[in-house]
């Protein structure tokens, strides 16, 4: 039963997306109300029916019907019910089925809340969006069908990856990284209306802005989550390991902030209207590349799938969107000129197209020592290795070089200013520097790396904490409020710019935060029989038992160990080792205790079955909760950002659009 209602509400969906596709593309060309509203029943059809397609799939799993194909490869009678649910998004088949109902989600709630404005540009904007959806509906429908019946029905399941069981940040770091790369489509089908329509126009921008701010939100907390879940997992004290994968999240989030930056000066100045296209068409590319490396199996990772027949679909569809972005940008860039110009070196566009130079050289960067691997293979059939050190040669230049415009953008004004005026406003930042790097030298710090980082650090949280400030500062005086009534006058007045401006703050801390892990993460290995001690940095901690766990889906031994700061206990922990029926190797699960602004990370590496000997591996790493930390200032300067104004807008048909 489950399979039948599967595969029927997945072709249902494939037929909505197609016909929505047709009819959207001839309603836009004809500038027909009647086709639009067509295409908008089309995308609410698809909606439901792929929404519908994930909830059968989840009763399966949960149902444990092994008959469905999908469920025989990932369920298991034994795991416990979040890692079911968890199984969803866990392999192959059921990660594009889910991606599936998100884009659904996604072109629903854009159909919805454009209903009544924008008519000229939505039927494009739905085709565009549809097309995509139509693409991978027909890869569930075909290659990566989930919903396949088969026979002899097995009476059990392995169950999921061990490494998705070992923590709950599987529960919202995946959805998160879906949320931002799916959400991408929407941004993409706005900006192929406006080339289509031959016109990016002032309200039309309005919503590109939004719908990229969104995905954008999900992808950047994402992408921390990610770094959090292989912290708490993976057992090597690190979160960021330049992984190909990881690379490819951090590629579309590279394009997209990008094009938030440039958004600004498109608003502002009237200029970079072809730039800030291509950047919206280069972040949903590089998400369709992504997804290509995390499904395709052509890279060696934790995070990708095993080895598939959907990467040459993928290709081709890569390469036929390429092709028509770039034909499109092209044959319509001319109808896109600029309406003003850059009238002064030192001003906020210039520093503007600086950083929209910035942030397309390090995307250049992370997908060349990213693709060449796998193009070199490809060519001279050799395998080269591109690691760590190219990724922190190349790009760590480059993103202290974006610190410090975080801090310059801001302090130059608009247009042509006084170059003393424009000296005058650095005084206080660049005070804030030396302040910082006299500071962090007079408290140990003596890697001038790390001492500079901090001191851009302090250099643009001085801006930023300045220009957050500034506009209550102003409306104090002129309207005699208080402090507090100013400042919430002030952000309620331009929310955008200020939540811009806490999002600023989440990424300085972000930045500081590595700096610090990566200088002065300290490491020792040990091997204890119990009643052995040993030191890392300042703690001694001392091996007291072993232990067992059993539960359903897995057995797990862990290490009881005693943490003492000299001789006070401080704490305990235990590093554990899990064991899995169908798994030759153990997978670790390693314990993490946060002291003040400090971690102390344990990893069990090995042990004896009767507890008689462990071996262990102990890191301190400073400042690393502040990545953690980080999580809640980016969702809460998304949210602020993006949170709409009390206003009435009514929507009017554009002239000369048909109605029939």
């Amino acid at each position: 039963m489950h399979s039948l209602l599967g595969q029927a509400a997945v072709l249902l969906a494939l037929l909505a997306a197609s016909f929505g596709v047709v009819v959207g593309y001839i309603g836009g060309a004809r500038q027909s109300l009647r086709l639009l509203n067509l295409t908008e029943r089309a995308a609410y059809l698809f909606a439901g029916a792929m929404v519908f397609a994930n909830v059968v799939m989840m009763r399966a799993l949960l149902a444990h019907d092994f008959e469905v194909k999908y469920v025989a490869q990932v369920g298991s009678r034994a795991s416990p019910t979040w890692v079911t649910i968890v199984s969803l998004w866990s392999s192959l088949e059921g990660s594009i089925l889910f991606w599936g109902a998100i884009l659904g989600v996604y072109v629903a709630a854009f159909t919805y809340f454009n209903r009544q404005a924008y008519r000229e540009y939505m039927a494009y904007a739905l085709a565009t969006i549809l097309f995509v959806a139509a693409f991978f509906t027909l890869l569930v429908a075909g290659v990566a069908n989930p919903f396949t019946a088969i026979s002899p029905i097995p009476p059990d399941g392995p169950g999921p990856n061990p490494l998705l069981q070992n923590h709950l940040l599987m529960v919202i770091h995946p959805p998160s990284l879906y949320l931002g790369y799916v959400g991408m489509t929407v941004p993409f089908g706005i900006a192929v209306a406006a080339l289509l329509r031959g016109r990016l126009s002032e309200g039309w921008l309005k919503p590109l802005r939004r719908w990229t701010m969104i995905p954008w939100t999900f992808l950047s907390i994402g992408i921390v989550l990610g770094g959090w879940w292989a912290y708490e997992v993976l057992g090597w004290g690190g979160y960021w390991a330049w992984d190909p994968v990881e690379n490819a999240s951090l590629l579309p989030w590279l394009a997209a902030t990008g094009y938030l930056h440039s958004t600004v000066v498109q608003e502002r100045r009237r200029i970079l209207k072809a730039w800030t296209l291509s950047l919206v068409l280069g972040a949903f590319l590089l998400t369709i590349l992504g997804t290509f490396m995390t499904r395709s199996g052509v890279f060696n990772s934790v995070h990708s799938f095993t080895q598939s027949p959907i990467g040459p679909v993928f290709l081709a569809f890569l390469a036929i969107v390429m092709i028509g972005s770039i034909g499109l940008l092209v044959g319509r860039a001319h109808l896109l000129e600029s309406e003003g110009r850059i009238e002064a070196v030192l001003s906020r566009e210039s520093a503007f197209l600086l950083n929209n130079l910035i942030f397309v050289v390090l995307t250049f960067t992370v997908l060349l020592g990213t693709v060449f691997p796998l193009v070199t293979e490809a060519v001279r059939g050799t395998q080269v290795s591109v690691g760590e050190p190219y990724f922190n040669r190349m790009a760590v230049p480059i993103g202290l070089l974006m610190v410090f415009m975080m801090g310059v953008g801001p302090v130059l004004p608009w247009g042509k200013p006084q170059s003393s005026e424009v000296f005058r406003s650095f005084a206080v930042p660049l005070a804030a520097l030396v302040v910082v790097m006299v500071a962090c030298f007079a408290f140990g710090v003596r890697e001038w790396l790390t001492l500079f980082t901090f001191g851009l650090c302090g250099f643009a949280m001085a801006v930023t904490l300045r220009e957050m400030v500034a506009p209550a500062r102003e409306r104090r005086k002129r309207r005699q409020e208080g402090f507090v009534s100013a400042l919430a006058g002030s952000i309620a007045a331009n929310r955008r710019r200020f939540g811009g401006y806490v999002v600023h703050i989440a990424v300085i801390v972000i930045v500081a935060a590595v700096s610090a892990s990566a200088t002065y993460k300290a490491t020792v290995e040990a091997s204890l029989s119990p009643g052995d001690s040993f030191r890392v940095g300042k703690y001694t901690l001392t091996y007291d038992r072993g232990g067992l766990k059993k539960q359903e889906h897995r057995d797990t031994v862990l290490a009881h160990m005693t943490v003492k700061d000299g001789d006070k206990i401080v704490g305990y922990m235990a590093p554990a080792l899990n064991y899995y029926d169908r798994q030759r190797e153990p997978i670790g699960t390693p314990d993490v205790f946060t002291i003040g602004q400090n971690d102390l990370y344990l990893s069990l590496l090995s042990m004896e079955r009767d507890g008689s000997r462990i071996g262990v591996r102990a890191f301190t790493i400073p400042l690393v909760v502040w990545l953690w930390y980080a999580i809640p200032l980016l969702a809460a300067g998304s949210l602020i950002a993006l949170w709409p104004k009390r206003r009435t807008q009514t929507a009017t048909l554009p002239e000369g659009a048909a109605t029939t």
